[in-house]
Formats: structure tokens, C-alpha cells, sequence
């Protein structure tokens, strides 16, 4: 994994002045429009009662709310949000003039204005391939894909889907119950392609969460589903056991805390990332290809400052308590082999609590986790950024950067993609089509043996390879002092001084356990399959620089790159994986030093 640094402002602001820290928590909002007089005033108090809960359960997380300001439960939610002091962004389905002819004139269209006016961010999506503002101008299919994309985009984009909704099914494209069962199941008929399902169907994730608050509909027939009752609220997930609870489930608690640990440590180092930053491009880069690029560039900055920070923390803590393990051991060598002396007991009872006393620090302060969390959000950042900068798409209109990263790990791995759904917000708009990003993307991202991955791979690869060699000379060279040793007390062992024999059981057991204490250091800190992984990713890169220099057009670029940042992301994947089967561990050092 490449090493940088990263940069916020002591606000959390990147250089350029992009918020970037405190991440938020991002509520979606879907709903019907024709809401029922009668339950306005309830519907109102149970969403300002949500979006209070919210921001006290989780302060580290500022409460932002998306919408696309249509009338009924998008206005409303946007109106509740605004008076409550909270963020709200505009997400339209089409350009505002188009979707203003939703609005009908008089006070309808002024709440729009007003609303789109106080937001702190309006987004306009793009008509979608093949449509026009004429054929979306007019009530049918044409516009309801563009609703379907909203509802597409609100969904991939958010943390926790509001819905307020009748719980009914509907075949409606871009409707209510639409969007609700395309954020749970990743499908929406009429819109999505089956052929366009993925692992994320089957997998249990974070991007399922729904809070329901039930309504009745202002038309015939419009009361809720049966079982439901009008007002009643719930927390909805694609739990096979659980789908329906009163409370927050474990997992989402357990991803919105990792994701306000990030935030923390982030502010807590504010100073210091400002001042050893290592960005994936400047200013005038991001300006000349997307400036969108800014926020993902500050966001990487921070994650992989933070990555270096732990990763030196658990280092220093791995490197001591090896050291510690081997006085413990020769503590026990010395006390049994040569004189029964209390003092060397106290030796060893004193370096046993030297090496407890780092590993609680380290385990209070979560060091190996945070570096682990922080390298993998970094690592996604960085393809994410050259995927952005680049205009490299999935090819599907439902598929973006973070979906499918780490889906396969430990399900608290999701606030990685959570933090990933917000720095792509505006990169995913509209894909770049700019060819002097395809070019900077092989620049900086591929470079060459002595830049980019291509140079840090190279050098990683050469460096496990030297480490490599020392453990290995290492453990030869006990193997040589052993039968040495053995040799000697076979041959000479019954004329030997009882100095010299000592002496020589000494020498072996210090070996041993000097080329114990090396390999175990080795394989804590994957010294060999790393070198391996580094040698298989470097020819990765290489290949990749090569096909892209025979590739006769910027289409078949970009699959290339697209290509390079899945193999990118499954071997920091691996990686995440390889390193979390060996944690910080008390057990472990206390058997090394036996």
C-alpha cells in the first residue's frame, strides 16, 4: 500500500477550501407528494424528531440532508432540515428550468425557489442517455427515468434513506417504493437491468438502512399497508431475521462510530496533516481537469495521513514488544540455565510488563484497526481520484467508485464506502471526457520505476526483498551457531569447563531465540507475502502502461483503467485481509518470550 501524507485545515478544510472533515452523516429523502393534510403536523414532528436523534447519538457526524425538493415529503423533509440548522443539498432529477414545470405557479413555485435558494448545494443531474428536455418536458416514461435516476443517485450517495411512504409496492419508475427497493436490493424494475446485479445483492452492507416513517396517501385507497399504521416509525434493513426494529441495528451503529472516530482523529491532527501533505494533485491540476477532483484529492489527503500516523504507532509497538520478547526470553534462559538468581525473574517480570503495557496503549488507542481502516479508505480514495479524473465509469448507471470495495470483509469496513459515497458526490455526476485526464492518470497514477505505483512497488518489492534476506541469514546463521554448539558439547562436552559448556548453551539458546523472535516479526508483519504481492501488482501496473500506450482510442483507455483499479482494489483487499489476521496480541508475545 503506498505511503503519503494529507492535508485538512484546522476547520477541516482542504488547501482549496473544500470541506472535507468533519465527514457527515447524509439522510436521503423519498416520499410521496400527496401527503394527507391531517398527518402533516405528526409527519413533521417525527422527522425533526429523527434528524435531532440523529445529531446526539452521533455529534462527531454533522446531519446533512439530500433532496430533490419535490412537493410533498422532499419539501417538507428540506423545510424541517433548514429550520433545525442542518445542511441541505438540493439533488435535482434534470436542470432546474425543466424541473421547475413540476412547480405549478403561485406559492407552489416560490417554496421551490425559496428552497433551492437556501440550500447550500444545489445539484442538477444530467438527462439521461437519449433523453432531451422535450421528451422529459412531458409527464411519461421519459421523465419518469429521470426520477428513477434521482432516486439512483439518492441512494448511492446517502447513509440512511428516509421514507416517507405508505409501504405499498408500486410499479411506478422512480417512485417511492421504487427507491426503497432499489436501496435494499439494488434493482429497480423499469429502470436498472437485471443483467447489472452484483455480489452487493447477496452481500449484508451498509447501504440497506431505511428509516420509515408511515403516511397515508391523499387519494382513494390511499391508506397505508396493512399491518401499518399512519405515523408509526421504524428502521428497515434487508435482514433476514430483523428486517423491521425499533432501534438503530448493531452493524449501522458500529459503522456510523468508525466513521465518527475518523472525524476525531482527523480534526485532533488537524495542524500537523496541513503540514506534511502528500496530495494526489494541486490546485492547478484539479482546476484544469475537474475541480470536483478537490474534494476527493482533500479526503485522500486526510485518510492517508492518518494511515502513516497509526502505521508508525504499530510499528513502534510491533518493534518493541519483539525486542521485549527477547529479553523475556533470555531472562528465562539465564535464570534457567546458568544461576537460579530471583533477579533475573524480576528481569523478566519486568519487561513482561513493559511489553503488556505497550500492547494496552496500542489496543485502548486501536492503532492497528485505525492504520487498517485508514490505509484502506486511502487506497480507495486514490482509485476513486484517477477513476474521477480520468472519466472512467463502470459502464452501469447504478454501479459508482465505491460500490463492491471491501464487500467481501468484516461488514464495519462499510463506513470505508460511506466516506467514499460523499467524496464522489459531484464526480459522479457527470464523468469527465477530457483526454489530458487519461494522460495524467497514466502519469501520475502508473507512472514509471521511479514514480507513481510503477516506482513504489518497484522500491517496496525491493525492500521486503532486503528484509527477506536478513531473516533468512539470520536463521542460517543460528543454525550455524546450534551445530556448533551441539558439536562441540558432543565432542568435548565431558572435559569441557563448566564456563565454557555454560557458555555454549548459552550462545544456542540466545540464537534460537534471536532467529525466533526475527521470524516471528516477519510473519506479524507479512514480510514475505507482501514481497510477493508488491512483485504481482508491479507487472499489473506494467501491463497496463503497456496496453495503454497500444490503445487506439480513449474508450479502450479507460476500460484499461477501470480494469487497473479493480485489480487495485481486490489487492487492497487482500492486503486488509492478510493484515488483520495478525493483530496486537498479549498471548502472543508471552509465548514468543517463553
Amino acid at each position: 500500500m503506498q505511503a503519503g501524507a494529507g492535508q485538512t485545515g484546522p476547520q477541516g478544510e482542504s488547501a482549496s477550501g473544500v470541506p472535507v472533515t468533519p465527514v457527515p452523516l447524509v439522510v436521503a429523502v423519498t416520499g410521496h407528494r400527496d401527503l394527507l393534510e391531517s398527518e402533516l403536523p405528526g409527519i413533521r414532528e417525527r422527522v425533526r424528531a429523527f434528524l435531532l436523534d440523529l445529531g446526539h447519538r452521533y455529534p462527531d457526524l454533522p446531519v446533512v440532508v439530500m433532496s430533490g425538493l419535490a412537493a410533498g415529503a422532499d419539501s417538507l423533509v428540506a423545510e424541517e432540515a433548514i429550520a433545525l440548522g442542518l445542511k441541505v443539498i438540493a439533488a435535482l432529477p434534470m436542470p432546474r428550468n425543466p424541473y421547475a414545470e413540476d412547480f405549478a405557479t403561485g406559492p407552489e413555485r416560490e417554496r421551490f425557489d425559496g428552497l433551492c435558494t437556501r440550500a447550500q448545494e444545489v445539484i442538477e443531474l444530467p438527462f439521461t442517455p437519449g433523453n432531451t428536455a422535450d421528451l422529459a418536458g412531458e409527464p411519461g416514461h421519459n421523465r419518469d427515468r429521470q426520477y428513477a435516476q434521482l432516486g439512483v443517485f439518492l441512494s448511492a450517495h446517502c447513509h440512511v434513506l428516509l421514507a416517507l411512504w405508505d409501504g405499498r409496492e408500486s410499479g411506478e419508475i422512480g417512485g417511492t417504493a421504487s427507491v426503497v427497493n432499489f436501496h435494499q436490493n439494488d434493482l429497480m424494475p423499469g429502470y436498472t437491468s437485471r443483467a447489472a446485479a452484483n455480489q452487493r445483492m447477496l452481500a449484508d452492507d451498509e447501504s440497506d438502512l431505511v428509516y420509515h416513517i408511515v403516511c397515508s396517501r391523499d387519494r382513494p385507497g390511499g391508506t397505508p399497508q396493512d399491518g401499518l399504521t399512519p405515523l408509526e416509525t421504524a428502521w428497515l434493513t434487508t435482514d433476514e431475521y430483523a428486517p423491521r426494529t425499533a432501534g438503530l441495528p448493531l452493524r449501522h451503529r458500529l459503522i456510523f462510530e468508525r466513521t465518527s472516530d475518523f472525524n476525531r482523529d482527523a480534526l485532533r491532527h488537524a495542524g500537523r496533516i496541513d503540514a506534511e501533505k502528500y496530495p494526489l494533485c494541486s490546485d492547478a491540476d484539479a482546476d484544469r481537469l475537474n475541480p470536483q477532483l478537490r474534494r476527493i484529492n482533500a479526503g485522500f489527503c486526510v485518510a492517508d495521513w492518518l494511515a502513516i500516523h497509526y502505521q508508525k504507532r504499530t510499528l513502534l509497538a510491533l518493534r518493541i514488544t519483539h525486542v521485549l520478547a527477547f529479553f523475556m526470553g533470555s531472562m528465562f534462559i539465564l535464570y534457567s540455565d546458568l544461576d537460579t538468581l530471583d533477579y533475573f525473574l524480576y528481569g523478566l517480570l519486568g519487561f513482561v510488563l513493559l511489553a503488556l503495557g505497550v500492547l494496552v496503549a496500542a489496543n485502548r488507542g486501536a492503532w492497528h484497526r485505525k492504520y487498517l481502516d485508514y490505509r484502506a479508505l486511502a487506497e480507495g480514495l486514490r482509485v476513486q481520484f484517477f477513476w474521477a479524473a480520468a472519466g472512467v465509469t463502470s459502464g452501469n448507471v447504478t454501479k459508482f467508485a465505491h460500490d463492491n470495495f471491501l464487500q467481501k470483509q468484516d461488514v464495519e469496513l462499510g463506513w470505508i464506502r460511506n466516506v467514499m459515497r460523499v467524496t464522489g458526490l459531484r464526480c459522479d455526476i457527470a464523468p469527465s471526457t477530457d483526454p489530458e485526464g487519461i494522460a495524467f492518470a497514466r502519469r501520475e497514477w502508473i507512472g514509471d520505476d521511479g514514480g507513481g505505483q510503477l516506482g513504489y512497488y518497484r522500491r517496496k518489492s525491493v525492500e521486503r526483498l532486503g528484509r527477506h534476506r536478513i531473516t533468512s541469514k539470520l536463521e542460517i546463521m543460528s543454525m550455524a551457531v546450534g551445530a556448533t554448539s551441539i558439536a562441540l558439547l558432543l565432542l568435548f562436552g565431558a572435559v569441557m569447563p563448566d564456563a565454557l559448556r555454560n557458555a555454549l548453551i548459552l550462545a544456542l539458546g540466545i540464537m534460537l531465540l534471536l532467529a525466533g523472535v526475527r521470524q516471528a516479526y516477519a510473519h506479524r508483519t507479512a514480510e514475505s507475502e507482501l514481497m510477493k504481492q508488491y512483485e504481482f501488482m508491479y507487472r499489473v501496473f506494467r501491463s497496463a502502461r503497456r496496453r495503454l500506450e497500444h490503445a487506439p482510442e480513449d474508450a479502450d483507455r479507460r476500460r484499461i483503467l477501470l480494469l487497473l483499479g479493480d485489480a487495485a482494489l481486490d489487492e487492497h483487499a487482500e492486503w486488509i485481509i492478510m493484515h488483520r489476521e495478525r493483530p496486537l496480541d498479549q498471548t502472543r508475545i508471552w509465548r514468543l518470550g517463553r
